[in-house]
Order: structure tokens, then sequence, then C-alpha cells
């Protein structure tokens, strides 16, 4: 550095790495809990609707993972595509993003699959990569990008439900990748202001 500047670390997405700091702590937490905090606090299964800590599951679930291999496919593409999509969108709609997402699928897994429990932020990766096949999107035009990812991810996730027996939640997945393309339409058309 010929001009005596010193490298400095910019904390250059806020709600991406909030999110990814407080993934991990929650993975922190669940191996000193032995499980238990997990349980509680941050995966969603069908409860009753008089406990508060039935809402908050709504929400924390997208922050619990089942070990380190989950939490880290899941923060690897995150961090990929999240930071440009915080920069492009703002820091407030990244937050919408992760928010209506853990909502959406939390309220469909606690409805229809009340014996399965739900937890990871693979529907938020799913959201994320489907608001990102939109960013070029203009008005009467539709990205030819975002009709393949929504043909690869989505047609994916509906052949691996289908034909595939595994604990991957595939509905998540869809639902995540369904909540990032509708979210991408309305910020794209300028509906969503960009803080």
């Amino acid at each position: 550095m010929s001009n005596g500047k010193k490298l400095q670390l910019s904390f250059n997405s806020p709600v991406i790495l909030g999110f990814t700091i407080a993934c991990f702590a929650v993975l922190v937490i669940d191996k000193v809990t032995g499980g238990t905090s997990t349980s509680l606090l941050f995966s969603v299964y069908r409860s009753s609707l008089l406990s508060p800590l039935t809402y908050l599951r709504f929400f924390g679930h997208v922050l619990g993972h089942a070990g380190w291999e989950h939490f880290i496919g899941n923060i690897m593409m995150i961090l990929v595509v999240g930071p440009l999509l915080e920069e492009k969108y703002g820091s407030s709609n990244m937050l919408f993003v992760i928010l209506a997402t853990a909502l959406v699928t939390g309220i469909v897994n606690f409805i229809f699959f009340p014996h399965t429990q739900l937890l990871g932020a693979s529907g938020v990766v799913f959201a994320l990569i489907l608001l990102a096949s939109f960013t070029s999107f203009k008005e009467g035009k539709v990205p030819v990008t975002f009709l393949l990812v929504a043909i690869l991810y989505i047609g994916e996730q509906v052949y691996d439900g289908i034909f595939i027996q595994d604990n991957v939640s595939n509905l998540t997945h869809i639902l995540g990748g369904a909540v990032g393309s509708g979210l991408g339409f309305v910020m794209n058309k300028n509906k969503m202001n960009r803080y």
C-alpha cells in the first residue's frame, strides 16, 4: 500500500452477516444444550397456539440447523448471493425477505406437517436464489435466467419430493422460491422502498 492506507474490514451486508452470525450462534448453543434449545426455539412443529413459543418458532426455525454440514451448505449460498441482493434492494428489504420466508414456510409446515420438525435456512436460500434471478427484470420483460432458475431449482424440488425419500423439506424450498419470486417482482416494480 503505497498511500499508507490500511486495509480495513467492511461490514458490507449487515442483514446477511447478522443472519449468518445468528445461525452460527444458534448452532453453537444447540451443541452446548444437546439439541434442547433448537427443539424449544429454533424449529417449527405442531404445538399449542396458546404458547408464545409457537409464534417465535414460526420465525426462529430458519436459524436452527441439524449440524455443521447443514449449516455450511445453507450459509455458503446465502453469503454468496445475499450481499449482492442486499446492496441492490437494501437491508430492510432483505430482512423482510428472510422474515416473510420464515413465516410462510413455518405456518405451512405447522398446518400441513404436524409431526415433522422443520429447521434450517434452505427456504431462505431458495428465496434469495429466485430473487437474484429477478435482478434484471424490466417492465413487460421476464428474464430468461429467471425462467431457467425457476425450472431447474423448483423442478428439481418437485422431482425430489415425489421420487426421493429423505429428510429434506422440498416444499420449504418451493415456498422459499415462491416468496423470493413474488417479492422480487414487487421490488423490481419499485413497490418496496429501498433502505
